[in-house]
């Protein structure tokens, strides 16, 4: 038969779309978890998508689209050999299947967000196995390979049901099956934040899946033939665009108005939510109605998340249950409500509402029902989360034997290692010794003065933003040598509230630069004096001075010793 040029070029540009919010994926997840992980997630997320499309290549796109079985499922056809389904449409049979490919790609990588800093390497690509072949299949069926949903009428044009919320009832499924990360919970009730180690690297993975959003929604046209068809793509696009703008501003809004300043991940939430929740009818509701479901999603996945992780106490490190799962089945009902077709809002016909709100619960049981099977048959079997000792060392260690991406600041496992011996889990390596054995007696000696001056260190620990100044003050007394580094102060800081997704972040782990500096003919009160006056705020955090007396000071290069060691002459080469 004649193939259309423009279709299938459609279609294949609206696969390559899709694929590219694969990365998106993984930058987002990665963002916004820690940095012992960031090269465990992007494996993850890169089998998830390898894995996943030969899963759905092997019996899953027929078990989608084969001939109806009971409007439950479709023939299984392996291979997906005998597409007769596709006969006498404008494209090759290979295109559509590249494009449902990447579409039940994107529900795998929706549980792994959910699921991380604590899931087996090997659980997760069978996870990634079974949604692939079974799950998202039979959802899908349903909706869009002419099942029993689909015979009522049910709406759900890109995915927003048979995508995002079967994603997002899987990630709920699993993360409640995994139990949360080391430390995200204590024993009163209260709840830590534990924030990603990227931003940056959040943001651009979530302007990549704004960016491939275009291509989810607008290649379920299938067509770009003919000017019907033509206007409808277009409006796709914007009411795609207008949504996501809405939800963004909507979600940075809520977030500034409650925890007073704006939330840089929940907004990024927003975007997705709000993505998410117009994909149902982005081709049935207008301009403003797709400003409006936009804008609900945004406000709705902040305090989502909240009530998951504060109230559920179910711990998502991405937010990708309140986005996918809650929002993809805000944007199903809405679409009854605004469709100017047979939406309520326009019509005063309830029947569409009722059938997506019906086909919402459906989808939803059936998910979770056996989502909870296969998790606790891994469980039973090979095991679903890494040890304790797994999860403080990270990921990228133990799961993928990798050097962690990010060795400078590893704070962090402090916090988890606090947390695990509360538990009464000792980390890999780590021995009981007796308390006598361990710090042993001993009496330190008088230091005396070495050449007729006594010797003291001054050590200065302040805030890291401050030592410019700190250092020219030094200077100007006659301090010449000193030694800086940058250290972590564990306290609390008064009067200072921030918070990362909705939970107050315990500021135990502050940035703090840390300068030494041996004296003898420059008086430690000067110093002090000194310090004080550059470092004084009145605020918490200015700093504190230790002043100790030391035995000796001995120069390597010259051999001198005691003051001497510490008096700066110019080095006279040899000729």
């Amino acid at each position: 038969m004649s193939y259309s040029s423009v279709d299938t070029l459609w279609i294949l540009m609206a696969a390559v779309l899709v694929f590219f919010m694969q990365p998106g994926f993984a930058m987002l997840e990665a963002g916004l978890t820690r940095g012992k992980n960031a090269g465990n997630i992007v494996m993850k997320n890169f089998m998830n998508f390898s894995l996943g499309t030969l899963a759905f290549w092997i019996v899953g796109f027929s078990l989608l689209f084969g001939r109806d079985i009971g409007g439950f499922i479709g023939m299984p056809d392996f291979f997906a050999q005998h597409m007769d389904l596709m006969a006498g449409t404008p494209y090759p049979d290979l295109a559509f299947l590249l494009f449902q490919t990447v579409l039940c790609a994107v529900t795998a990588a929706i549980v792994s967000g959910a699921m991380a800093e604590r899931t087996k390497f090997s659980s997760s690509c069978l996870i990634t196995i079974l949604i692939s072949l079974l799950i998202y299949p039979i959802v899908g069926h349903w909706s869009w390979g002419g099942g029993w949903l689909a015979a009522l009428g049910f709406h759900d044009f890109a995915g927003a049901s048979v995508v995002s919320l079967t994603g997002g009832i899987c990630a709920l499924t699993g993360a409640k099956a995994l139990g949360p990360r080391i430390g995200k919970y204590n024993d009163d009730g209260s709840v830590n934040a534990i924030p990603g180690h990227s931003l940056p690297l959040a943001c651009l993975g979530m302007f990549i899946l704004w960016f491939g959003w275009f291509g989810f929604n607008g290649g379920q046209t299938l067509s770009l033939t003919g000017e019907q068809t033509i206007l409808k793509a277009a409006s796709i696009f914007f009411t795609t665009n207008i949504a996501a703008a809405a939800g963004t501003t909507t979600a940075m809004v809520t977030t500034w108005i409650r925890y007073g300043k704006p939330d840089v991940s929940m907004t990024l939430d927003g975007s997705l939510a709000a993505l998410v929740a117009i994909t149902a009818g982005c081709d049935v509701v207008s301009v403003p109605g797709a400003f409006v479901i936009g804008a609900l999603a945004g406000i709705v996945t902040v305090f989502l998340i909240e009530f998951i992780d504060q109230k559920l106490r179910i711990d998502d490190p991405v937010g990708a249950i309140a986005a996918h799962g809650g929002c993809g089945a805000l944007g199903t009902l809405l679409t009854g409500l605004f469709s100017v077709q047979d939406g309520l809002f326009y019509t005063g016909e309830i029947r569409l509402f009722l059938v997506q709100l019906a086909g919402v619960v459906a989808m939803a049981l059936f998910v979770f029902v056996a989502m909870t099977l296969v998790f606790r048959i891994l469980q039973a079997t090979i095991g679903l989360r890494v040890s304790a000792a797994e999860e403080i060392n990270g990921l990228d260690f133990k799961e993928n034997g990798l050097v962690p991406a990010y060795e400078l600041d590893r704070s962090d496992d402090l916090e988890d290692l606090s947390q695990a011996l509360k538990a009464g889990e000792a980390p890999e390596g780590v021995q009981e010794i007796p308390l006598d054995q361990a710090i042993p007696d001993s009496v330190m000696a008088s230091p005396q003065p070495v050449g007729g001056h006594a010797l003291y260190n001054v050590t200065i620990i302040t805030d890291e933003k401050r030592f410019e100044t700190l250092k020219d003050a030094m200077e100007a007394i006659g301090i010449t040598g000193m030694t800086i580094t940058r250290a972590l102060g564990f306290g609390i800081e008064k009067g200072r509230t921030e918070f990362y997704r909705g939970a107050k972040v315990s500021a135990k782990l502050l940035p703090k630069v840390r300068v030494e500096m041996v004296v003898s003919k420059v008086s430690p009160r000067t110093i002090i004096e000194t310090a004080k006056k550059v470092l004084y705020t009145g605020n918490y955090g200015d700093g504190k001075v230790f002043v100790s007396a030391i035995d000796n000071a001995v120069k390597i290069r010259t051999g001198e010793e005691g003051c001497d060691a510490l008096q700066d002459y110019p080095v006279v080469q040899k000729k």
